[in-house]
């Protein structure tokens, strides 16, 4: 078996031991992170409708990289647009998913941007 695969599987063990314990619901959705090499992602999700409100991520229209950013400075920019996407559909309370990382550099950029751009945690 691969180093990548057992990486990968412990992940997927982290992320049900956390979904074990955190749910969003229609006050207080759930803020899911997911990184890659590149890119970062979020999404405000209701888990009792199964819908999700809001999403933002490094690859989408409404974000613009500039030059002097690094991942972790896109990270934040992601958090704030996020904030402001989810003000628009009726979003200030959120429950953190960190989604099996650690909370640090780019999880962490993230929050502190969703938080300075008004989400409560």
């Amino acid at each position: 078996m691969a180093k990548t695969d057992l990486k990968r599987k412990a992940r997927a063990k982290r992320v049900q031991r956390i979904r074990k314990k955190i749910t969003g619901n229609s006050d207080q959705p759930r803020l899911r992170v997911f990184k890659s090499n590149k890119h970062i992602y979020a999404q405000i999700i209701d888990d009792s409708a199964g819908k999700t409100l809001a999403s933002m991520s490094t690859i989408d229209k409404g974000f613009q990289k500039s030059d002097d950013d690094d991942k972790t400075g896109s990270a934040k920019k992601v958090g704030l647009l996020l904030a402001e996407v989810a003000k628009t559909a009726g979003v200030s309370k959120v429950v953190f998913d960190r989604g099996g990382y650690i909370y640090h550099g780019r999880v962490k950029a993230l929050s502190e941007g969703a938080r300075e751009g008004g989400l409560q945690f």
